[in-house]
């Protein structure tokens, strides 16, 4: 019964993250059809509007970061069968991504807007090129892995995960980050940025360079040298730029 139930959560969380990831290209593009995005949303005096939103990023900050902690799953997993910790993990990112679709205050006014045709016409590229990148990067590491699916299909096998072990395939080659990378194209290349949107996109910014020094850590205490050799070699988000030792 728990192999089948297990299953049965993995699936659903998957799919609320799945959607919240869709709705957040719609979200990112300004999409018109959409109940809320960027620029769409509840009015309020811009400090106010901006100091919700800045709360509604820090949220999802906070539990997209703390919850992947080793010491955090360490207790997590005391109340959340480890066969679903990571699903769990990506329901509460789904979730708190929803909470900021559903409470996000646009700013209005204008800090750029390309009107020439072949100039938007790139943008959008860009924009379109940046989730595409982070679409495949989860592929490059394992993307049932990553969404919890591997871990209860292993449960369900009653088999042991692999071995960790450091690899580096395509985009890894160039940078270390790329799905972030992916995301920072994502919320920068934009035709018509507005207040909102450079909110968002600048939060977001600080969010990943933070998130990333936690994440290098936990995995140099995986990887240990190696990963130490593979910093220092390897671009952070940009290639050749973000080397370490």
């Amino acid at each position: 019964m728990a192999r089948s139930l297990y299953l049965v959560i993995a699936l659903v969380c998957y799919a609320a993250f799945f959607a919240a990831f869709v709705y957040l290209i719609g979200f990112v593009a300004a999409y018109p059809a959409l109940p809320t995005h960027v620029d769409k949303g509840f009015a309020a005096p811009p400090a106010t509007a901006a100091l919700i939103d800045l709360a509604l990023i820090a949220l999802f900050g906070v539990q997209h970061s703390v919850m992947a902690r080793p010491g955090f799953k360490a207790r997590w997993t005391k109340i959340v069968p480890q066969p679903i910790e990571r699903s769990v993990y990506c329901l509460a990112a789904a979730g708190v991504l929803f909470l900021l679709y559903a409470f996000w205050h646009p700013i209005g006014g204008t800090v750029w807007d390309v009107t020439d045709p072949t100039g938007r016409t790139v943008l959008w590229a860009l924009f379109a090129l940046g989730w595409v990148i982070v679409f495949i990067s989860t592929w490059l590491i394992s993307h049932f892995e990553l969404f919890g699916l591997a871990q209860v299909w292993r449960f369900w096998q009653g088999s042991e995960a692999p071995a960790g072990q450091l690899t580096t395939p395509a985009f890894y080659r160039v940078v270390r980050h790329p799905i972030y990378s992916g995301f920072l194209l994502a919320f920068w290349a934009t035709p018509t940025m507005s207040y909102g949107h450079l909110l968002l996109a600048a939060a977001m910014t600080v969010y990943v360079l933070i998130a990333i020094g936690h994440e290098e850590r936990d995995l140099v205490g995986v990887f240990g040298d190696d990963y130490v050799a593979y910093r220092k070699r390897v671009g952070m988000l940009v290639p050749g730029v973000g080397k370490r030792g």
